[in-house]
């Protein structure tokens, strides 16, 4: 671990523009107003100098030889480090959708070169502020490490999408290497930490080499690293052969240990972007294992800080050497909060990437039939216009028939413009980043801006039944409440879909599985009422040896690569941090059932509850 000046860090700037006159236009203008300015000519030498110093602030051009500025700032925040640091990203102009890809790939703020500069130094000073508060003042010896990811198939001019491949995986910041002949691997390209790839790409459909066997290697060597204690790597087979046993063959490739199995048809764009959501995952269990490793580092010195503190007590004062005992407990307790502050943010963004998909396919549906009702509109009034400028004179019926076919199409585009406009809502208010802020919360209200974001898992075959019998308002942690709730019910949905893939095999039928949700106000005698969540699923339950592991980091009973082991571990915590209590136990049909009790005070922050109210039956 390395000291670092906060001071520093604020006043220092990473400029990354490619232009030497745009470079030195910008660098005299922040260095008038007593910025520190350090500048690179892409974004590949800008990651390798984290190393050297962080900064307070980073400066892109969007436009970038190599990796573009997006996709500088979405390799930032995918490091727990230098996910912190603001990203600025300038351009020349306004392109349509260049400012929404900028920001969803994880940057600050977005402003045209061409911009006063007098805002541009504003927006920087309001960034810093924010960062100063939040700087390390710890941080490890290697600060960023770019993601490794190992190609392993034929010679190019065999596969020509692989060149197109390997430069898309490099634009986006990795590092790549290109293996032809897997005979030569050995295990200890993958138990070397400073080669260890983080993903291992395999083409299944070449003759050159056996895919499946290398597969089979493969998964070998990374169990006996995963026994070692490190984070093994994530392996994606590529393959785009026509195979009249295409089930059969998916089956013997997860089973040789594969992570995720890709045709090639998709194309390098959406296959790199596979590859980026293997990597995010096994990128953050890295800093997950290295949060923990710090955080016990931190538990042994603090014990042996007491120890040494109880001896001196014994020559000294006592008094005087618990003091500082406790003092370095106290700073230990609040580095420990902060790190739980990262992870529950870290494990949200996890959960809100693998929403995207859902969310994407609810948002197509209506834009589908917006635009085949908008044709049929379209052609009604070409038909009106026909029939006013025709000689004879028009049919009445026919042309009213016409108009309330239009209308009625114009109702339904309207539909489904409100169901687009009511999932960007729920998105924008599940992602709100005030974890740390308590207030009064619509506990219905918050209950369905997670169900609406867990629709595309639930489907049509898993049923919601809600009884809300508790009062309307919460005094909570809003978007940490809003994570644990959001936790349990994914892994209900994952459970009963299980149970409901091995039932349905051979029936023909389509299962029905069901969630229920119960709130009630709980009275005790000796303390503050409760505010009762009662999660219930229809699924195959949890085992009672495993349920007194299911709250411990790390442990998950989910196939590798499909969890971290962290979701109920967080919930556990969150709901400690609100005086509470979790537990689960069986639910009356045979499924899980999760109980989360909060302390409940009538009128706190100067509000009254609303009066309870119930929905008993109500489905979704």
């Amino acid at each position: 671990m390395v000291l670092t000046d906060r001071e520093d860090i604020a006043d220092t700037l990473l400029l990354v523009e490619d232009s030497d006159t745009q470079a030195l236009r910008i660098r005299r203008m922040l260095e008038s107003h007593g910025f520190h300015v350090h500048r690179v000519a892409s974004g590949e030498e800008a990651l390798d100098t984290l190393d050297v110093r962080l900064p307070g602030l980073v400066i892109a051009d969007y436009h970038l030889p190599g990796m573009n500025g997006g996709q500088l700032a979405r390799q930032l925040r995918m490091n727990a480090v230098t996910r912190t640091i603001p990203v600025l990203i300038l351009t020349e102009g306004i392109e349509p959708g260049l400012e929404r890809e900028g920001l969803e790939s994880g940057a600050d703020a977005y402003i045209p070169k061409s911009s006063d500069p007098a805002l541009i130094v504003f927006r920087i000073r309001a960034l810093l502020r924010e960062h100063a508060a939040h700087a390390p003042s710890l941080l490890p010896q290697r600060v960023f490490r770019r993601a490794r990811i190992m190609v392993i198939a034929p010679e190019p001019e065999h596969r020509r999408a692989v060149p197109e491949l390997l430069d898309q995986l490099r634009r986006d910041g990795h590092i790549v290497t290109l293996w032809h002949d897997p005979s030569r691997l050995v295990p200890a390209l993958l138990h070397d930490p400073e080669h260890m790839p983080d993903c291992v790409v395999i083409d299944l459909a070449c003759r050159e080499f056996d895919g499946l066997e290398v597969c089979r290697r493969l998964d070998e060597w990374r169990q006996e690293d995963l026994l070692s204690g490190n984070v093994p790597p994530r392996i994606l087979g590529v393959d785009g052969a026509p195979r009249p046993d295409a089930k059969e063959f998916s089956a013997r490739v997860f089973e040789a240990g594969i992570d995720d199995l890709v045709s090639r048809d998709v194309g390098p764009a959406a296959l790199a972007l596979r590859i980026r959501v293997l990597v995010r995952r096994k990128l953050l269990q890295d800093d997950v294992r290295r949060i923990e490793v710090e955080r016990q580092a931190r538990e042994i010195a603090v014990k042996s800080a007491r120890a040494e503190a109880a001896a001196i007590a014994s020559k000294a004062s006592l008094a005087e050497a618990l003091e500082q005992a406790n003092r370095e407990l106290a700073d230990a307790n609040r580095k420990l909060i902060e790190t739980q502050g990262k992870l529950v943010q870290t494990a949200k963004m996890a959960s809100l990437g693998e929403l995207v998909a859902g969310i994407a396919h609810e948002i197509n549906n209506p834009l589908a039939f917006i635009l085949a009702h908008k044709d049929t509109v379209a052609r009604g009034l070409d038909r009106l216009a026909a029939m006013e400028t025709a000689t004879t004179d028009p049919d009445h019926e026919q042309r009213e028939a016409i108009l309330t076919k239009c209308r009625d199409r114009v109702g339904s585009m309207n539909m489904g413009l409100r169901r687009i406009q009511n999932l960007v809502l729920n998105l924008r208010k599940f992602s709100r980043l005030d974890e740390g802020l308590f207030q009064i919360i619509d506990v219905p209200e918050a209950l369905e801006t997670v169900m609406a974001l867990l629709t595309q898992k639930l489907g049509s075959g898993i049923a919601v039944r809600r009884q809300y019998e508790a009062p309307d308002r919460l005094y909570c942690q809003a978007a940490l409440l809003n994570q644990v709730i959001m936790n349990i019910i994914s892994n209900a949905a994952d459970a009963i879909l299980a149970a409901q893939h091995d039932d349905m095999s051979g029936q023909g039928g389509i299962a029905v599985g069901e969630i229920g949700i119960h709130t009630y106000l709980a009275h005790n005698d000796s303390g503050p009422d409760s505010y009762v969540f009662v999660i219930t699923d229809s699924g195959p339950g949890i085992a009672p040896d495993v349920q007194e592991r299911i709250f411990e980091p790390f442990f998950t009973t989910k196939p590798v690569g499909a969890g971290t082991g962290l979701g109920l571990a967080i919930a556990y915590s969150v709901v400690q941090a609100h005086q509470g209590s979790l537990s689960v136990g069986r639910a009356p049909q045979g499924g899980a059932r999760f109980t989360i009790s909060i302390p409940w005070h009538p009128g706190q922050e100067g509000e009254s509850p609303l009066p309870a109210t119930t929905s008993s039956g109500r489905m979704a």
